[in-house]
């Protein structure tokens, strides 16, 4: 067994998660780093399987989301509500843009930022289309900025969270002592760089005679079936359960529901799911689990307690900005479990652990693919019929993920 081996393997499969070489879909490097890994005997099966094992939670979290977007979407809910936004915007592309970007904060606090990554994206295009919008993209990014902007609000707001505090989550009341304050900052902060960045592309007219559909009576179990799915995570998170199955739960009651009453066929659904999200999450939890042997989280775990030991303000500040610069190399996904596990060995001063907490949930909206929820908004675009190049994005992003993870940390001594 090689340590050096293990990191080249891992670092090649993360690399290509993040930059899609042959546009080859992201799981496939996941897969293809874990299964070498194994294939090299540089991690055992058993290993492989608690790495996998670990992400448990994970898979149910998205399985259950993505069945229930999926549903929403095929019932017609998605067009039906961006019917009401336009509706609501009368004409004006600027209450439009905020309009979307409330909604957005409501799903991300109440749902998650994979939620909104994967229900709130096709009910914007949907609303762009509906409004005849000649340049989609400055409300598709809302989806993708706000996903990671909000993510703090509330422990359910990113799977994230609690990967990081693990088992030692700060009950919900406590949480919002910590985090509150940030998460205003950093949603506010957002919204003010991404209007000023698309301010020149909102200078256009939207449609204004809109004719809101009616809502079908799967649509509106399927609005049920979401409002649901909030209700049941905020009284998971309170009572200190794991998020996964509760949400993989009442997915797929919610499709069954409306597939049964509506005489579907399941495949339907079942065929819309992107499903290759669920490799690319379990590789990379095998992945990180191949790390856990180099020596990597305890070397992490001294770098932060000797940086803690020397300035806790400087601990504070450099482990923000490193973790969020090493999510945008390496998707949060993977960095946020290393840290977590690296603060669960160490005993460090919260407000550095909240920063770091900020850093993996705010730092993605540098890059196209740092976190995952951004990678679930891509495939969404995608399906939808819309790109955003690497670059444009991080354009954008190095302006809005600047000035609000800086505002966030900052106000961590409020």
């Amino acid at each position: 067994m090689s340590y050096t081996l293990i990191r080249i393997i891992s670092v090649l499969a993360i690399a290509g998660v993040v930059i899609r070489p042959f546009k080859l879909p992201e799981a496939v490097w996941a897969v293809a780093g874990a299964l070498l890994l194994l294939l090299l005997q540089q991690i055992s099966p058993a290993e492989a399987l608690t790495g996998f094992s670990r992400g448990m939670d994970v898979y149910l979290f998205l399985t259950g989301m993505m069945l229930l977007a999926e549903t929403a979407r095929e019932e017609k809910l998605f067009d039906w509500l961006a019917a009401h936004a336009t509706v609501l915007a009368k004409g004006s592309s600027t209450r439009l843009f905020l309009l979307i970007y409330l909604v957005g904060i409501i799903v991300t606090v109440f749902l998650s930022n994979d939620a909104t990554a994967v229900v709130l994206t096709p009910a914007v295009a949907a609303a762009v289309r509906a409004a005849k919008v000649k340049n989609p993209l400055p409300y598709l990014l809302i989806c993708a900025f706000i996903a990671n902007a909000a993510s703090f609000v509330l422990p359910i707001s990113n799977p994230a969270n609690l990967v990081i505090y693990g088992s030692h989550m700060p009950p919900l009341l406590h949480w919002l002592r910590l985090y509150f304050l940030p998460s205003v900052f950093a949603i506010a902060a957002t919204y003010l760089m991404l209007y000023l960045t698309q301010r020149k592309a909102l200078k256009q007219q939207t449609e204004t005679n809109i004719r809101v559909p009616v809502l079908s009576r799967g649509g509106k179990t399927a609005l049920y079936g979401i409002l649901g799915t909030a209700v049941v995570l905020l009284i998971a998170s309170a009572v200190d359960l794991q998020l996964g199955l509760p949400t993989a739960i009442t997915g797929i009651l919610t499709s069954a529901i409306v597939i049964i009453s509506a005489r579907k066929d399941p495949r339907v659904v079942i065929k819309g799911v992107t499903w290759s999200v669920l490799p690319l999450v379990a590789g990379l939890f095998i992945i990180v689990e191949a790390l856990y042997k180099t020596g990597l989280i305890h070397a992490i775990s001294q770098l932060l307690d000797q940086s803690a030991a020397h300035s806790t303000a400087g601990a504070t500040w450099g482990s923000g900005f490193t973790i969020a610069a090493a999510c945008n190399l390496a998707n949060n996904l993977p960095v946020g479990l290393v840290a977590g596990n690296a603060i669960q060995i160490t005993h460090l001063p919260e407000i550095v652990k909240s920063a770091i907490l900020i850093g993996v949930d705010l730092g993605p909206n540098l890059s196209i693919t740092g976190s995952l929820a951004t990678i679930l908004w891509l495939v969404a675009l995608r399906r939808e019929g819309h790109t955003v190049s690497a670059w444009s994005f991080l354009k954008i992003g190095f302006f809005v993920m600047t000035v609000a993870l800086s505002l966030a940390i900052g106000s961590l001594w409020l």
